[in-house]
């Protein structure tokens, strides 16, 4: 009986010791497995990133197709990421892909109707194939007001002054709609007394206009790191000229040169909103966005901005 006894109690303890060291041995269980997500995680991001830059890289050196399929490989890693649809469209546009790189213009701005650059690139890609934007209105959400203003600008900086007016006549009364109706009516103007010269054959000599020695003023000062100097005369430039883009971009670099780094993106993207077609300004306009952001540690739109500057201006 004793013996009986004694080896009952001796299985409960032999259960008990198991049952603790089971107890003990689940923590660390958990704790490995959490470790090992963190890791994969970081992995992942690592891996995006590098084929993200790498793609950046290769486009920068017309290997297209090679940066054509890094970023498909980003897609797949990010499939939600908005950036690589335009990247992809930019991508197809370069390597003569037209139709391959409007399916994913059309992606980007679906997700994204505000954006003035997603907008720009698929008129790019229907022009290339002597189409319109009338034959994808239909795919696009076209009731969208900051893409109706994206488009008005987009056929002024075309010259097709007609289709950007019948843009406008469906937009609510804006500073943003008097201004460029204001600029649509000054370029017609001009194209009139153009139109008469060549007519009359006579020589007009026009006298140069206030802003042309203020910008000369401020670009001097610039060159003298003058920024506190800059940035008054700047402003109060931007104010007498609000559609010259020049004057954005001399405000917003000397508030980055002065510490005021959220003002300034704040007033070079403004800029973004009046420039037409002049990229060696664009390209300083991005590259002081990027420093910007980079002084605000926002490095993912900085990096944005640097993927946008055009090299060879």
């Amino acid at each position: 009986m004793k013996n009986i006894i004694f080896c009952i109690g001796f299985i409960l303890m032999c259960i008990c010791a198991l049952q603790i060291a089971c107890a003990q041995e689940e923590p660390s269980k958990i704790i490995e497995e959490e470790e090992s997500a963190e890791v994969f995680l970081e992995e992942y991001t690592d891996e995006f990133q590098e084929k993200f830059f790498e793609a950046l890289k290769q486009k920068g050196i017309q290997n297209y197709d090679r940066s054509i399929n890094l970023f498909l490989e980003c897609k797949r890693l990010q499939p939600e990421n908005n950036v690589i649809n335009h990247e992809l469209a930019k991508a197809y546009l370069l390597d003569k892909k037209y139709i391959l790189g409007q399916q994913y213009a059309v992606e980007s701005i679906i997700s994204e109707p505000e954006n003035y650059w997603y907008l720009d690139t698929l008129f790019t890609l229907l022009e290339k194939q002597s189409s319109t934007m009338d034959e994808v209105k239909f795919t696009l959400p076209f009731d969208n007001v900051d893409l109706q203003k994206n488009l008005a600008l987009i056929y002024f900086r075309k010259k097709q002054y007609q289709n950007a007016i019948d843009i406008l006549k469906g937009i609510k009364k804006s500073t943003f709609k008097d201004n460029l109706l204001a600029r649509i009516d000054d370029a017609n103007n001009k194209n009139k007394q153009n139109a008469q010269v060549k007519s009359t054959s006579a020589f007009i000599v026009a006298s140069e206009p206030t802003s042309k020695g203020l910008e000369m003023n401020i670009k001097n000062q610039l060159k003298l790191e003058q920024y506190r100097i800059v940035e008054n005369n700047a402003r109060d430039a931007v104010e007498a000229y609000p559609l010259q883009p020049y004057f954005y971009y001399a405000y917003g670099l000397s508030l980055h040169k002065n510490n005021k780094n959220s003002q300034a993106i704040e007033v070079l993207e403004s800029a973004l909103d009046y420039l037409f077609d002049d990229i060696p300004l664009a390209n300083k306009i991005y590259q002081t966005l990027a420093d910007a952001c980079t002084k605000m540690s926002n490095f993912s739109k900085a990096n944005l901005y640097l993927s946008k500057i055009k090299p060879g201006f």
